[in-house]
């Protein structure tokens, strides 16, 4: 069953072969917003976050700076059923060795990763040059508008490197225009004149 059921959906999936691949979400990221703590250099990590025909381009990819840890933040244009983690790291031991994730926060420092419990977290695959899916318990993924990754080690490197970041998921458009619309007539409702209500109010005077 195809989730598309908006206007804004993208039907470009015809170059990718692999099942499950109408559910990637790399479309109904925020790009512009995603930020990333202690890359190596500025804005790697938006280039890591790309489309699933570019996930084993070896030219871009993310290194951590000072050293092995890596904060991505990663926020959608709407909201998001998760269903998965696609990552394909490195065949060294710069390979990241576990994942934290923090879904719908946008304070998610270093102090804030090794403070709070992460709502799940994954032991990394090593050694591994494929995209590795990593499945999210869905419920607690049902209504994702962002999500951080917190990768706090590696397999025993100075740095960490991360080629590929994808997701899999369900997208809902969130319309808030709406809501916004409402509050602004019920405010100032002398400017909506009700048939009847006025005359008796102009009755009353008299």
């Amino acid at each position: 069953m195809s989730h598309c059921h908006h206007e804004h959906c993208d039907h470009d999936h015809e170059d990718l072969p692999e099942s499950g691949e109408q559910f990637l979400l790399y479309s109904k990221i925020d790009l512009d917003n995603v930020r990333c703590l202690n890359e190596a250099e500025p804005d790697s990590g938006k280039k890591v976050i790309r489309p699933w025909n570019e996930r084993m381009d070896d030219s871009k990819f993310l290194e951590s700076d000072a050293d092995e840890q890596l904060i991505v933040f990663i926020p959608f244009t709407g909201s998001v059923k998760l269903r998965s983690i696609c990552l394909r790291t490195d065949r060294t031991e710069s390979a990241p060795s576990k994942m934290k994730v923090f879904i719908n926060r946008e304070d998610v420092d270093f102090d804030v990763a090794e403070s709070y419990s992460p709502i799940q977290e994954f032991d990394l695959v090593q050694g591994s040059n494929d995209v590795v899916e990593y499945g999210a318990r869905i419920t607690k993924f049902s209504s994702v508008r962002n999500i951080t990754l917190f990768f706090p080690e590696n397999f025993g490197e100075d740095t960490s490197i991360i080629r590929y970041i994808g997701f899999k998921g369900e997208w809902t458009e969130v319309k808030r225009d709406p809501i916004i619309t409402v509050y602004e007539a019920n405010a100032n409702p002398a400017d909506h004149k009700i048939p009847g209500v006025s005359d008796k109010t102009d009755h009353s005077v008299q």
